[in-house]
């Protein structure tokens, strides 16, 4: 998928011509009416001159100056028409609509001819949009707007963006090439998923920190410095006197409940293509489970087959949301992977964390089964949704039953099946195996 990028949704100002720009070549932009007239004054001065006939001289120099005026106006404001794009929004799921608008102004101290713009989109994002527009006045600015849509996931690039100018006479048509492009970014499509708790995970309710810290001295505690607004029971006075600065005991943290979402992607896994193919479908189910643990308060972690992490190992992010955006991000423009198994993910698991393992799967043989089963046995519950309807139902139905006895809670997502359905009975199944303890 195109991966080239520009922006975060700001306007990007294109102030360079791609092309030649010395004044010989506008005049290739001359029209077959300019040509004409170039051609009928050269005669008309040629007749004039071996005729003896001054009116016709004039007549010739007219025909010839009006085609070279037009160009030399169009092509001034040809170099003073700028423009600037702005995406709204710059990401967006996929199947929803969104706007691009161009912004046109008028540097010159001359009106500007007839414009005529044409933006380059992809061809997934709709037709090329192309836009007429009057004379822009000296300083005056003109917008545009047109609208995209994807049912496919990736970044698409968005330009450049061509103006062509066009004298009233119809003598010349210059074309300007603005250089820069943005990146419009569409993510996997994301369901609405109902707030069920996996076992005993529950909401970042912290109970195993406040334990810890409940059980730590005073002064294993880290104090920070105080602000304003603290408590001024909770200073620290010992490490006040130590640092010479009012100092207050750091509010006790609750733990959130971990979860690492497996996404496989291998190709063998995944026998159909198209925007409704098993892969597709994986990735957006991924994306909606992300989506909502972060909302109901989860720390999550993306790990594909191939042994691929977000976050890296060592990285935090403070922000769970600017998390999520990266996770959607790398699920935007995520692709098959050369691996045939799930052994790179299984040697990056974090072992003994007791953390919730959510796996979003195609077709898994008995062998790979079998290493997946090593990774449920590290984790506090596993809950896999296989999409289905690449095989025969009896092989499909002999695969999920693999899974179960290798510890998982595996379930079927066959096409057109609501997710949320499936996720609300994981959720039993993985409470009645005991699973999500922290």
């Amino acid at each position: 998928m195109p991966r080239p990028g520009h922006g975060a949704g700001h306007p990007s100002h294109d102030g360079q011509i791609d092309g030649p720009g010395p004044l010989r070549a506008a005049f290739s932009g001359l029209t077959t009416r300019g040509r004409s007239f170039l051609a009928a004054g050269a005669a008309a001065v040629g007749c004039a001159y071996l005729l003896g006939q001054p009116d016709l001289l004039r007549v010739g120099a007219l025909l010839m100056v009006l085609p070279v005026v037009s160009v030399l106006v169009l092509h001034r404001t040809r170099t003073r028409v700028t423009a600037a794009r702005r995406l709204s929004p710059q990401r967006m799921p996929a199947g929803e609509q969104g706007r691009v608008h161009l912004l046109l102004s008028n540097d010159a101290r001359l009106p500007s001819g007839v414009l005529m713009l044409q933006d380059h989109v992809p061809y997934v994002l709709g037709p090329k949009p192309r836009f007429v527009l009057d004379r822009i006045e000296p300083g005056g600015r003109r917008e545009v707007t047109y609208r995209i849509r994807s049912d496919l996931r990736g970044r698409y690039p968005l330009g450049p963006l061509q103006l062509r100018l066009a004298d009233p006479f119809g003598m010349v048509e210059l074309t300007r090439s603005y250089g820069t492009h943005d990146t419009l970014t569409v993510l996997p499509g994301i369901e609405p998923l109902p707030p069920v708790r996996f076992g005993g995970l529950a909401r970042g309710d912290g109970v195993g920190m406040r334990g810890s810290l409940a059980s730590a001295g005073e002064d294993d505690l880290i104090p920070r410095e105080y602000r304003h607004g603290d408590d001024l029971r909770r200073v620290h006075w010992r490490s006040t006197a130590h640092r010479g600065s009012l100092m207050v005991r750091r509010e006790e943290q609750p733990r959130r409940a971990r979860c690492t979402v497996l996404l496989d992607t291998r190709r063998a896994g995944y026998v159909m293509g198209g925007v409704a193919a098993p892969f597709e479908r994986a990735v957006s189910a991924a994306a909606s489970a992300i989506s909502h643990l972060t909302r109901q308060g989860f720390e999550v972690r993306l790990l594909t087959d191939d042994g691929t992490q977000l976050p890296g190992p060592g990285t935090e992010v403070a922000d769970p949301y600017e998390l999520t955006g990266r996770l959607m991000d790398f699920l935007a423009v995520v692709d098959h992977s050369a691996s045939l198994g799930f052994e790179p993910a299984l040697a990056a698991q974090r072992a003994g964390s007791g953390e919730l393992l959510l796996g979003f799967l195609g077709s898994v043989d008995p062998a790979q089964a079998g290493v997946l089963g090593r990774m449920a046995a590290r984790a506090g519950g596993a809950a896999a949704f296989v999409v289905a309807g690449q095989l025969d139902p009896r092989i499909e139905g002999d695969r999920l039953t693999t899974l179960r006895n290798n510890g998982w809670t595996a379930l079927a997502h066959h096409p057109g099946v609501p997710l949320g359905a499936l996720w609300q009975q994981a959720a039993v199944e993985v409470s009645a195996r005991g699973g999500g303890r922290s």
